[in-house]
């Protein structure tokens, strides 16, 4: 069975840096993308920045410059690095895995998600 963890969230003032994490464990086939999404009380989750099976990265347009996203593929793990932040960043970050398996089937894997509180 696979499991997805986050870790790393917290309190931190605003123009602070905090650095997520999602580990995934148990077997997985093939990562195809590994995803951050983030929802704040009352708000509708939103994308937050992607990494694919090739290393490309995508980012929302709220946070380009400064968070970046990163993986190692040797222990499925994912990092998001999130400097200058500010209250509207604070909201739950949920990590979302896409397995493929043969090219034929996809699976949905989601963490329980880290909670990210940006306040003086």
């Amino acid at each position: 069975q696979v499991q997805v963890v986050e870790s790393g969230g917290g309190l931190v003032q605003p123009g602070g840096s905090l650095r997520l994490s999602c580990a995934v464990f148990g077997y997985v086939f093939r990562i195809d993308s590994m995803t951050w999404y983030r929802q704040a009380p009352g708000m509708q989750r939103e994308f937050v920045a992607r990494i694919d099976s090739g290393d490309s990265t995508y980012y929302a347009d709220s946070v380009k410059g400064r968070f970046t996203i990163s993986r190692d593929r040797t222990n499925n793990t994912m990092w998001l690095e999130m400097n200058h932040l500010s209250s509207g960043d604070s909201g739950v970050y949920k990590c979302h895995v896409v397995e493929s398996v043969l090219a034929i089937n996809t699976y949905d894997h989601w963490g329980q998600g880290t909670q990210v509180t940006v306040s003086s």
